[in-house]
């Protein structure tokens, strides 16, 4: 018997779609209130993004909610999965790069940092798929 078959037929399948399962609940939380959060004050979304220098505030603003929200749902049930992560990987490294590079100021390096590291999240799930708890499971 090989090791593979060993530690699969002590249930490390399981394990590790319900670890996969918990990461995915862990990096969606963030991107679902966040774009909930901005597409419900779009006014106040697109003042912080003007004031970021960002072209067209409002529209921008409202992609960036939608990307955040719909990403965000993706994640959680496992939908398009690798597609998703990709999305949010590089969504991640932008936003850290347009918003967060005043490493002066400690706040801004720790939410550099937290990027970062969510986008190495990302790229995991990229990497790995969903696991066998997710719509990608179910639809082959």
């Amino acid at each position: 018997m090989s090791i593979n078959s060993s530690v699969a037929g002590n249930g490390a399948a399981s394990n590790s779609s319900t670890t996969i399962l918990l990461g995915r609940i862990l990096l969606s939380v963030i991107f679902l209130l966040s774009g909930f959060g901005k597409l419900t004050a779009i006014s106040g979304t697109a003042g912080y993004f003007g004031a970021l220098g960002l072209p067209v505030p409002t529209v921008t603003a409202v992609l960036v909610g939608l990307i955040e929200l719909l990403g965000g749902l993706a994640i959680l049930v496992g939908f398009q999965t690798r597609v998703a992560a990709w999305v949010l990987a590089i969504f991640t490294i932008a936003t850290g790069l347009v918003a967060h590079t005043g490493w002066a100021d400690q706040m801004q390096m720790i939410q550099f940092l937290k990027n970062l590291a969510i986008t190495g999240g990302f790229l995991l799930l990229a990497s790995s798929g969903a696991g066998a708890y997710s719509i990608d499971a179910k639809r082959g």
